[in-house]
């Protein structure tokens, strides 16, 4: 595992449809230590706080890995950062990072809360209209931490995961029941049954599963 980017950007402006649309989908890198908050890295932000940023989805992660398909599909070069994450990351992939796993970054301790759900502003930003069903046709989401611990992310920072959670639920599966397989009752049961699961992934599987058990 290696993180290969540490990535920020304050919420900017763009017009989209015609309107302009304020977002912080945009993440350049830096090379400076960082200070991690429960909510945030030193120098992020996030313009739609109802979709995006708080305590469940402080850090936004996506794997290097990723990029040579994306590359190929929108036939440009890509810089880290392209997809709106704070760590580009190797070695950390959808099937084999699992929700509740917990590393250390530096002096901060993270923990995975969700698979990342792509929205319009990563279409917009790459101007191809259906871009966010494409990442989440592939797989190829990305995720978030939460902050256990705050601390210092340096320069060139070094994670290891301190634990794995034991239901073993992977990033992957979670995407198959969210956007496939969405009756699935069992893995939906054995989702819920992760007490890391972000509260808003949470709440969206407990009303899926009461509608499929009426």
């Amino acid at each position: 595992m290696e993180i290969k980017s540490v990535n920020v950007g304050l919420p900017q402006s763009m017009i989209y449809q015609g309107r302009e649309l304020v977002t912080g989908i945009h993440k350049s890198p830096v090379s400076s230590s960082l200070f991690l908050s429960k909510t945030q890295l030193e120098g992020d932000g996030q313009a739609d706080l109802v979709y995006h940023g708080g305590e469940d989805k402080a850090v936004c992660v996506y794997a290097s890995e990723h990029y040579p398909h994306w590359e190929k599909q929108l036939n440009k070069q890509l810089g880290f950062g392209a997809f709106g994450e704070n760590l580009t990351v190797s070695g950390m992939l959808e099937d084999e990072v699992c929700i509740g796993d917990v590393y250390a970054i530096g002096e901060a301790v993270v923990q995975v809360s969700q698979p990342r759900q792509p929205c319009y502003k990563l279409a917009k930003r790459h101007d191809v209209a259906d871009l966010a069903v494409q990442v989440q046709d592939t797989g190829y989401t990305g995720f978030y931490f939460r902050v256990l611990q705050e601390g210092v992310i340096p320069v060139h920072p070094h994670v290891e995961r301190i634990q794995k959670h034991e239901l073993g639920v992977t990033l992957a599966e979670a995407n198959r029941v969210k956007y496939q397989d969405k009756s699935d009752v069992s893995a939906i049961k054995r989702i819920l049954a992760v007490d890391a699961l972000s509260a808003s992934w949470r709440e969206s599987f407990e009303k899926r599963l009461g509608e499929l058990t009426v």
